[in-house]
């Protein structure tokens, strides 16, 4: 990315040590970036394990032995190394050690980062230490999450489309310029390899990536 910029900006590979710096908050939203999908996904596979417990203790078995259930049918359907079969994989682990189930959904939703999947965790312990009618507890506590991660799910939607939108526009001046670089060759010379030109690529570099962030700022919509 750096070294791009460096030529599309500078025509000089040797800018790319000026430009450093920028990679910082460009690793910073990367791995926000792969952090937000990583949440999605685990989002998502949590729903259907979701009905796949509720399945299985509607069958009579424990919630214990729900949750293997749950981790085996997730294993089939989305492969052993999925979000959701890793953290189920903890949560058996757990069991077989003795920790209280309550305990591990509690860890679990913390760790997750997900709000959803917080309070079924904490809805899940209340239900188990209370011994009460766990399928029935769970069956309501299930079908009110399932509905807000179906609205959730809406809600992303809408947003990928306007981000999609907003990548196009990120992408639209380098193709501009290209476009014009090739059809016109040497039109975009007097801005390479002196003062005025470096100041003023400097300048759009920098207006640049102000667009690029206020474009990133106004897409940011929590679900």
């Amino acid at each position: 990315m750096i070294l791009f910029l460096a030529w599309f900006f500078y025509r000089s590979l040797f800018a790319a040590v000026f430009l450093i710096p920028l990679v910082i908050p460009y690793s910073r939203y990367r791995r926000r970036a792969k952090t937000d999908r990583r949440r999605e996904r685990l989002t998502g596979q949590f729903k259907e394990a979701l009905g796949s417990m509720l399945t299985s203790l509607r069958a009579g078995l424990s919630a214990e032995n729900s949750v293997r259930e749950t981790w085996k049918e997730m294993e089939f359907l989305y492969g052993g190394k999925s979000e959701i079969c890793r953290e189920l994989w903890k949560i058996c682990q757990g069991m077989d050690s003795r920790i209280p189930l309550e305990e591990l959904m509690m860890t679990f939703g913390e760790d997750s980062g997900i709000e959803v999947i917080r309070e079924f965790a904490g809805t899940f312990a209340i239900a188990k230490r209370s011994g009460g009618n766990m399928a029935e507890i769970m069956n309501r506590t299930i079908q009110l999450l399932q509905d807000r991660v179906d609205v959730e799910k809406e809600i992303s939607v809408l947003i990928s489309a306007r981000k999609l939108e907003q990548h196009i526009m990120d992408a639209a001046p380098f193709l501009i310029v290209g476009y014009i670089g090739i059809t016109s060759k040497g039109f975009f010379e007097p801005l390479y390899h002196n003062a005025a030109g470096i100041a003023v690529m400097t300048a759009c570099l920098i207006v640049y990536c102000a667009a690029y962030l206020l474009s990133e700022k106004i897409t940011d919509i929590p679900v």
